[in-house]
């Protein structure tokens, strides 16, 4: 894989390409965009091209050989929620005292760090800052000409962003440090203030239904538009989403809102969030059942503004019309707000059903 390879943002990409052949890789950067837009694999790339030993060039600029020790070992680090499962795996390995003291981190390369969020609240947590610091202040790279830590969330605890201030105001000269955050307003200001932003933007829906239709042929014309439309421009959930899982779980966003918005139904929504439970497995379709609802909401709005063709769930625009008859921009924000609660509720372990079932009750009494 090369930078050819990489799809949209062409202005962003180039522009990072051409401070690497300059030698002027910022010291903290900040990839901005929506999830799936490619903000690890375009970071993993621009590691690789300043550490490739034997750089190339493509359409003028500099590339990575993709074959070399430094190319191949970082590579490996391409599959992130792998690479995740066998370090939360050699945890559990562990004994229990060491348990609390060790964070999640994965390292492929000696001289590249990447700092993913640490279960189970999935933030970066002050022991992870603190390795990273050690890492870059007093272990010069070994065998690249320029260390890397790549933080792949903005979720920080608060010790976490203090600490990691700390390394932004005195960075060192040999190592770059790169956030990716899907809003970088969720990052302190100083931290922004200290960090280079660049913006990797959403690509048209046409333009994700052309590519689908060749990388995944067998999505029909009708789950393709759906689909296009859903990734909000970003190619690699584009490519990557699960239709199935997103319609199971936005069949059971409907139920809660068919409950708050029409005759009220206990009996179907208790069933429905009946299923969410704990465990990791309970966590992550809890999430996927919030940010289904959460399009549900956004379609819904779209409907009040009148500009219905920009729904993105667009398969069911007859419902999705009906259930916006009556409703305002009150209850919208509302539920949105009442969301964002629950999600909140969920980095702190709360039950998983029994919040989904508040959350619920608590808009049919809006």
């Amino acid at each position: 894989m090369s930078f050819r390879e990489f799809l949209g943002n062409t202005a962003t990409v180039t522009r990072l390409r051409e401070s690497v052949r300059a030698d002027r890789f910022p010291q903290a950067m900040i990839l901005a965009g929506p999830k799936g837009a490619g903000k690890y694999t375009l970071a993993l790339m621009l590691a690789r091209a300043v550490n490739c030993l034997e750089p190339m060039e493509s359409d003028g600029l500099p590339d990575f050989c993709g074959h070399c020790s430094n190319c191949t070992r970082l590579a490996e680090a391409a599959n992130l929620d792998e690479r995740v499962t066998e370090a939360l795996a050699a945890r559990e390995d562990l004994r229990e005292t060491d348990k609390k003291e060790t964070r999640i981190m994965v390292q492929t390369h000696p001289d590249v760090l990447i700092v993913p969020p640490d279960p189970p609240q999935l933030l970066i947590k002050l022991g992870q800052v603190r390795q990273v610091i050690h890492a870059v202040h007093y272990r010069p790279p070994r065998e690249a000409r320029r260390s890397f830590a790549i933080f792949t969330t903005a979720n920080f605890m608060k010790e976490a962003a203090n600490s990691l201030l700390k390394v932004l105001e005195e960075p060192p000269a040999h190592a770059s440090l790169i956030l990716l955050a899907e809003n970088p307003q969720e990052l302190l200001p100083t931290i922004r203030s200290r960090a280079v932003i660049h913006r990797l933007g959403a690509l048209p829906a046409a333009e994700l239904e052309t590519l689908l239709a060749v990388r995944r042929p067998e999505l029909k014309p009708q789950e393709r538009a759906l689909v296009a439309r859903l990734a909000e421009g970003a190619v690699g959930r584009a490519l990557s989403l699960e239709l199935d899982v997103y319609l199971a779980s936005r069949q059971d966003a409907l139920i809660i809102l068919r409950n708050a918005l029409k005759e009220p139904d206990y009996s179907q929504l208790f069933r429905a969030t009946e299923a969410y439970r704990a465990g990791a497995e309970g966590q992550e379709k809890t999430q996927q059942l919030l940010r289904a609802l959460g399009s549900l909401l956004e379609d819904l709005l779209l409907v009040l503004a009148g500009t219905p063709q920009y729904m993105r769930n667009v398969d069911i625009a007859g419902e999705l019309e009906r259930l916006a008859q009556g409703l305002s921009l009150d209850w919208i924000e509302g539920a949105a707000r009442a969301m964002t609660q629950t999600e909140q509720g969920m980095r702190r372990n709360l039950l998983r059903s029994l919040s989904l079932d508040a959350m619920a009750v608590s808009l049919a009494g809006r």
